[in-house]
């Protein structure tokens, strides 16, 4: 069998990480225009509250009109998955940046952020066995070559304590997106809220204790209104990557976001141009070309497999519904028989096999 053309394997996942990496990319810049209102620790709290509460009500809202859910629901064997990546990029990665902040300078600390792509990367290769070849392995290193280039600021990186403990952020949050992978078939507006109100609950609970100042309705809300967008819908286009692109290219895509951030400040906050934001826009544009360009094809099998995820009813989905109609994409458990051919694909759900 043929399968599916290579540009419909293509876009939608390449589309939803760049989308994701866009919103998260935009936030940074517009925060800055909040930090003279709030004390840092607490804005990420309000941040991920925002993108929290408006993610649980969009999905609330959603159950109380009466529309129809394509996505699958979050089960029980899914809530171990949940709660670990829960713990470890909602709790213990927020946790662990603030407190390497408060030790280490800003400079060293942008620059140590960039270990989350390469943690990301390297624990979807080493760990999870994620097909890599060179051409895709030098296009993610200079894309992570490109969002350190930007951050540099020739001072080097001091290995002082806050540099250890923002590296355990970034080792954590490199966890969570392997392990968000794992729930990549459930509902990704549900999965997002969730850790959107653990993590934005932790870091505030903690800023007002330390007695930080809740600054007034007005800048809380415009907080919250650019965390549902920047932290909450950024976060279900990732899951909806990882779901159609694997963890290692999702993560990859999402390294441009501080190139994006760097762009939005130029237009947004009139900080100039440097030289070095042209070397990592000449790197990251290598590095996405060379993904892009990416065609990987073989014969290989699909095993037998139950699960449950939003659908339609192409070449990996030929099941009845015993004469019903249904509307597509929809979400209900089925099975799949065995399946042999070739055709060009990435590491979505299907497509998980070994290269050994």
């Amino acid at each position: 069998m043929s399968g599916l053309p290579f540009q419909s394997q293509l876009l939608p996942g390449a589309a939803f990480a760049f989308g994701s990496a866009l919103l998260f990319g935009l936030t940074a810049p517009l925060s800055k225009l909040l930090l003279d209102r709030f004390d840092p620790q607490l804005l990420a709290g309000v941040l991920y509250l925002g993108a929290g509460l408006g993610l649980a009500a969009v999905n609330f809202g959603r159950r109380a009109i009466g529309l129809p859910g394509a996505e699958a629901p979050l089960r029980r064997p899914d809530l171990p998955w949940l709660a670990a990546v829960v713990i470890a990029g909602g709790l213990i990665g927020p946790l662990l940046l603030m407190a390497g902040l408060q030790s280490t300078s800003a400079a060293n600390g942008s620059l140590l952020l960039n270990l989350e792509g390469l943690a990301t990367m390297a624990i979807a290769w080493l760990v999870f066995r994620e097909n890599v070849d060179a051409r895709l392995f030098a296009g993610a290193m200079a894309i992570l070559a490109g969002a350190a280039v930007l951050s540099w600021n020739g001072a080097g990186v001091s290995l002082d304590k806050g540099a250890v403990l923002i590296a355990g952020a970034c080792l954590a949050w490199g966890v969570d997106n392997n392990l968000t992978r794992k729930l990549s078939s459930a509902d990704p507006v549900a999965i997002a809220a969730i850790k959107g109100l653990a993590a934005g609950s932790v870091n505030c609970v903690i800023a007002l204790a330390r007695g930080a100042d809740l600054p007034g309705p007005v800048p809380v809300a415009a907080a919250a209104t650019l965390g549902f967008f920047g932290v909450g819908v950024s976060l279900v286009l990732f899951i909806l990557a990882l779901r159609h692109l694997g963890t290692a290219r999702a993560g990859a895509y999402f390294s441009l976001a501080p190139f994006i951030g760097a762009v939005a400040a130029i237009a947004l906050l009139r900080e100039p141009a440097t030289p070095s934001l042209l070397v990592a826009g000449a790197l990251m544009g290598l590095g996405v070309w060379l993904h892009l360009a990416e065609r990987h094809e073989h014969q290989h099998a699909h095993e037998p497999l139950d699960h449950e995820h939003s659908h339609v009813h192409d070449e990996h989905h030929q099941h009845s519904h015993d004469g019903e109609d249904v509307v597509e994409p929809h979400s209900h458990r089925h099975r799949h028989r065995r399946l042999a051919h070739s055709h060009p694909h990435y590491p979505d759900l299907h497509h998980r096999h070994d290269h050994s």
